[in-house]
């Protein structure tokens, strides 16, 4: 009889409420992808690369010119002048790039630290390497790291910590004594740290991404993982990367020669051509969001919904405990087939269920979509 490696896992709840959606043709704030499209001259360069022929494998890390404009954006973005050839590795999608570190570092037996709520890919790759995640809750209404409860879990068989920042799905972001307390902990107990910061590029009210990229001591002993979708409204191209201290990357493409070998290579060229022609691009998308994070925030303000604190990404999050008693999975469902309006229950992102009444609005979205989206909320 066959036997699952992962027999516990179904279908996310992205896809099970996007369905839903179509289902009953809802307003979809729930799965966090762009409603609007990617700027107007990587669409051109994507074009052109491939009218030109462009189409064939590209090295295994990456093209050289879009490793150097990675370099260029941290150099400027971090203050760190890392080795392109050595230190950039150009992947599938950041989910590829956090499959890859995992698989680097974890062996059997070996237990990683994971701060729920958490995206749903680390626990399954952690899980296929043989580790084991060890999971320390965050709360509503701060989602606050209580970092000696992360030194209570740690023992001689942790090798990993993830960390995300800024937060999917809570919106917060790393502070000073965040990045002091992860040091300490990598240093006393001889950790490796994997850094999700896929939303580095937007925060929110004037808030700096704390990159592990800015910490010498840190990023040497981390692998940090990166999003072109994020940023540049591109999620269906599936385009990230990696950047790690040399010899971690050595381990880090051993993998990913035989997981994807290279990405595709006309949107490299693009990408490449994006960082360097448009680099205002970047530096833009905080203002660009905030603008419709304020925007579904005002919306909602005369709303029953709690609307708590989002310093970056694109999510945020509402309490609806004086809207319903139901669970936030029932009430997510009921949400869309009765109130036409898609969001995400944040229990799902948890390993033992939360009991806070909150879900998770996307607002990635075009404004009339959103204004129309908190119409309805505001009948509630």
């Amino acid at each position: 009889m066959f036997e699952s490696k992962l027999p516990n896992l179904g279908t996310s709840i992205f896809s099970q409420m996007t369905a839903l959606a179509n289902q009953y043709q809802a307003i979809n704030l729930s799965q966090g992808f762009p409603e609007f499209d990617a700027p107007e001259l990587l669409k051109k360069q994507l074009n052109h690369y491939v009218l030109e022929g462009v189409n064939q494998y590209a090295p295994s890390s990456g093209i050289a010119k879009l490793q150097q404009q990675i370099a260029a954006l941290i150099a400027r973005k971090y203050h760190n002048n890392i080795n392109y050839e050595q230190q950039v590795t150009v992947t599938s999608g950041a989910t590829e790039a956090l499959f890859v570190a995992i698989q680097a570092l974890v062996k059997e037996g070996d237990e990683v630290v994971v701060f729920d709520p958490a995206y749903d890919s680390y626990q399954p790759a952690i899980e296929l390497a043989g580790g084991r995640s060890v999971h320390v809750a965050l709360h509503a209404p701060d989602y606050k790291i209580d970092w000696q409860a992360v030194a209570d879990v740690i023992t001689d068989k942790t090798r990993v910590i993830i960390i995300n920042t800024p937060h999917n799905p809570s919106g917060k972001i790393f502070k000073t004594e965040d990045i002091n307390a992860l040091k300490a902990l990598v240093a006393e107990h001889d950790l490796y740290v994997i850094s999700d910061e896929v939303y580095e590029h937007i925060t929110f009210d004037g808030a700096l991404h704390l990159s592990a990229l800015t910490d010498s001591e840190l990023f040497a002993r981390s692998f940090v993982i990166s999003s072109f979708g994020k940023t540049f409204h591109s999620t269906g191209w599936k385009m990230g990367y990696c950047v790690a201290p040399a010899q971690l990357m050595v381990e880090f493409r051993k993998i990913h020669q035989y997981v994807t070998f290279s990405s595709f290579t006309p949107a490299q060229h693009a990408l490449a051509d994006m960082l360097e022609l448009e680099p205002e691009h970047v530096d833009e998308l905080s203002h660009f969001y905030q603008q419709k994070r304020d925007l579904l925030s005002e919306a909602l303000a005369q709303s029953r919904f709690k609307i708590l604190p989002s310093e970056g990404t694109y999510f945020l999050l509402l309490d609806y405990s004086d809207v319903s008693d139901l669970d936030d999975v029932e009430f997510c469902h009921w949400l869309v087939e009765q109130a036409g309006v898609a969001a995400v229950p944040l229990s799902v992102f948890y390993n033992s269920a939360s009991s806070d009444k909150v879900i998770r609005l996307c607002f990635a979205k075009n404004d009339d979509t959103l204004k129309r989206a908190a119409e309805i909320l505001c009948q509630l």
